[in-house]
């Protein structure tokens, strides 16, 4: 009984695998043989590689005259007569080698340089040998008061700062000698308490003698 029901398993067995696989379906893809047109979209020029050997010149690069560089010179320059810059005059001597003017009888005499007026609080008072600087020395007072007893002059500008009163500020300038040539020669330069340049003179004076400016605060 046993042996019959075990071969009755064993059929059924096979006949649900037949019907199982008889159910599975088999999906074939077919090739289609279609030819597409070409797109009708944004085309896009092909570009030259560059290469060394490309002799196009695709810029110019032109100077202020509108020339092109590297082109030929429209007027060749002569070296021998023509360098191509500004003239240079020769003739022009630095003041501290200019030769000072000779002492004469005309500068034995006090020298008056201005009077000036100004709001500022002090002033920068500056002088310096403009010509040929030959050991020139002076004496500087401030309303008769000794401010500076004994400056050789030089080329480059020296002096002080001066607070003002207010009123009438007298600065005197006393030559001590006349160097070794001519008469004793400064350029001075006042400036206010801004930097700004107020006055502006010279002076050519012989051994005692004064040269004046007067400064007026208010």
């Amino acid at each position: 009984m046993k042996l019959v029901t075990s071969v009755l398993l064993l059929l059924l067995s096979f006949s649900l695998i037949a019907q199982f696989d008889n159910t599975t379906k088999k999906v074939d893809f077919q090739p289609i043989d279609r030819v597409v047109s070409d797109p009708t979209g944004l085309k896009i020029p092909k570009s030259p590689i560059p290469g060394l050997t490309n002799k196009e010149n695709r810029f110019e690069i032109k100077d202020d005259t509108g020339n092109t560089l590297g082109a030929d010179d429209p007027k060749p320059i002569d070296i021998s007569t023509d360098d191509g810059f500004l003239t240079t005059k020769t003739d022009m001597t630095p003041n501290a080698f200019v030769k000072d003017k000779p002492a004469s009888d005309a500068y034995d005499r006090d020298q008056v340089l201005g009077e000036i007026t100004t709001k500022s609080g002090f002033v920068n008072v500056v002088y310096r040998d403009h010509q040929s600087v030959d050991g020139d020395r002076i004496r500087v007072y401030v309303n008769d008061d000794i401010v500076q007893s004994d400056i050789s002059l030089d080329s480059s500008f020296r002096g002080f700062d001066l607070t003002l009163t207010q009123g009438k500020n007298i600065i005197e300038f006393q030559a001590l000698n006349q160097g070794e040539s001519g008469p004793n020669t400064a350029e001075l330069h006042v400036y206010d308490d801004s930097g700004t340049l107020i006055s502006k003179n010279e002076w050519n004076l012989l051994t005692g003698r004064k040269a004046t400016i007067v400064v007026h605060q208010n």
